[in-house]
């Protein structure tokens, strides 16, 4: 599962990541991560965080030693030490999937944007997480290095791993995640695999002999809500449907010569979730 975490800046997205780490308190409520609670634990903490992986914002890496001697070092200084040992065992595989083994003896200041992202994730990836937490992965990344990344992201849903990401980028998580939701001004407004959240913003656009006639029979459809701008263009919602718009304005006189449906694209969805959060209450 690779489940994406949209919104606008400044919606919340890295304050509740931060949350759900464990690392600021909420002000009210209850975080839960693998059905577990993240806070009310003595100790060492949630049990859950110790199955979690995360890369929060851009990696920070010691620039002069290689992409291995700073996963080294980052496993040592850190970390329950019974769990070092195989971590440890564990970094020429991280870096292969990362794609990073030719790389792994270079110094990280050669490396590009994309590589050392990879890295990090590479670093998040050594305690064999079932849930693995990215804050804004390709921000700033050139278009190869955000198609790796997805690419990178792809392949770890696909091998078992829950992926959690939040992004800004609306194309980005359309073409890459199995299933969205949305945040704005700190409220989750949506949530269900992107072509579901499509479905709520599909429209129909009518060719029709007489629009005036046609205005007139839709105005008293419940569900159907005529769009602004040139064209005769319709958005329906329960309990209106194509079928039953068409059957109207037949049964009206409106001779249709063409209904066709258009899918909005995921930005028309994010956008019209965004101004609607953005409404006073």
């Amino acid at each position: 599962m690779l489940y994406g975490f949209l919104g606008p800046n400044g919606a919340g997205k890295t304050t509740t990541i931060r949350m759900l780490l464990g690392l600021i308190f909420p002000t009210g409520g209850e975080v839960r991560v693998l059905d577990q609670p993240v806070f009310g634990h003595e100790g060492s903490g949630s049990p859950a965080l110790r199955k979690v992986g995360a890369l929060i914002e851009e990696p920070a890496f010691w620039m002069y030693l290689s992409g291995r001697r700073n996963l080294e070092y980052f496993t040592r200084a850190a970390g329950p030490r019974s769990e070092q040992q195989a971590r440890l065992a564990r970094i020429d595989d991280v870096l292969h999937t990362v794609g990073l083994a030719d790389a792994a003896n270079k110094r990280v200041k050669a490396y590009s944007q994309g590589m050392r992202q990879r890295l990090g994730i590479a670093l998040a990836l050594l305690g064999e997480p079932e849930l693995l937490v990215l804050d804004e992965p390709t921000n700033g990344l050139d278009p190869q290095g955000m198609r790796e990344i997805r690419l990178l992201l792809r392949r770890l849903a696909g091998e078992g791993t829950t992926v959690f990401v939040s992004s800004h980028l609306l194309s980005e998580v359309e073409a890459m995640c199995d299933r969205v939701g949305v945040l704005a001004q700190g409220r989750l407004v949506a949530d269900g695999p992107p072509d579901v959240l499509r479905k709520g913003a599909d429209v129909i656009r009518l060719d029709i002999d007489d629009a005036t006639l046609a205005r007139g029979v839709l105005g008293t459809l419940a569900g159907v809500a005529i769009e602004p701008g040139d064209g005769l263009r319709v958005r329906l919602s329960p309990p209106a449907t194509a079928a039953s718009v068409n059957a109207a304005l037949v049964a009206g006189g409106v001779a249709v010569s063409a209904l066709v449906p258009e899918q909005a694209g995921l930005e028309d969805v994010f956008l019209s979730l965004v101004e609607g959060a953005d409404a006073p209450r």
